[in-house]
């Protein structure tokens, strides 16, 4: 009897324990811990790499507007203002040991190479799946030419259907 009392005890003790782990691994992480994944992933570098996209772009939009006004749009300050903006949406995708696991990867050799090769891989991959995009619309519409839905120039081909008349008021 003693035994059978100690076991169910164990066992809800597991129970709770199981619970109590699943309960933690949910915690959060602290704005803290996402601060410091966001200072590993260079991310005031990435922003500004995107301020200086933007200043060609509405460089180009709006000529009238001085380079040097676009340049600055996103500076220190705005880059803090932004990264205070994001920690809530690494706090709800991620828990406390997830962002723990992640900062001891990205601290390590092979999570340093990672964030090192990864804009390289990135625009590698981007400029395979843009010329493949190419190659896959071109073999489309050579089919769609060849069953007759297009014409040579790549257009709807005439259907023979009479056209729908407007409708006339009375």
């Amino acid at each position: 009897m003693a035994m059978r009392k100690w076991a169910m005890g164990m066992g809800a003790g597991l129970l709770l324990a199981v619970g109590a782990g699943q309960a933690m691994a949910a915690t959060p992480p602290s704005a803290e811990q996402v601060r410091e994944l966001m200072q590993i992933f260079s991310v005031d570098k990435m922003f500004g790499q995107m301020n200086a996209q933007m200043a060609g772009i509405m460089g180009q939009q709006l000529p009238c507007v001085p380079a040097s006004y676009w340049q600055g749009f996103v500076d220190a300050n705005g880059v803090k203002e932004l990264t205070e903006r994001m920690i809530p949406v690494y706090q709800r995708h991620f828990s406390a040991d997830e962002v723990a696991g992640l900062l001891k990867f990205y601290r390590s050799p092979l999570g340093q190479k990672v964030i090192k090769e990864m804009p390289a891989t990135m625009a590698e991959g981007m400029q395979i799946g843009r010329e493949w995009g190419q190659q896959r619309a071109q073999q489309m519409l050579a089919e769609l030419q060849k069953q007759g839905k297009l014409d040579a120039q790549g257009r709807c081909a005439a259907t023979g259907a009479a056209k729908p008349q407007p409708l006339q008021g009375k």
